[in-house]
């Protein structure tokens, strides 16, 4: 019987891209938060959002939430994340 072998990384080609430049602050900024719908990402999204508005100055914080963590975000939710002037994305478990 042969070996088969496969590769587990993920074979799509993707063009080198510039990393978005740094904030200088927070302060009257827009933040998406990203649930990626994994066990804890609500609870830590919480309580991040309270911390950016009262220590940091965030104006506006957009909420967003993908339908299941094995999957890409919808190009609808993409293009929303956009608008936002940084996303920061929940990872936790």
């Amino acid at each position: 019987m042969s070996t088969i072998l496969i590769n587990p990384l993920d074979e799509m080609a993707l063009s080198r891209q510039q990393a978005a430049l740094r904030l200088q602050s927070l302060r009257d900024k827009t933040i998406a938060l990203l649930d990626i719908s994994k066990p804890g990402g609500q609870v830590f999204l919480d309580r991040l959002e309270k911390l950016l508005t009262e220590r940091h100055g965030v104006s506006g914080i957009q909420r967003y939430c993908k339908p299941t963590y094995t999957k890409l975000a919808p190009a609808e939710m993409i293009e929303q994340l956009k608008r936002s002037q940084a996303v920061i994305e929940a990872l936790a478990d």
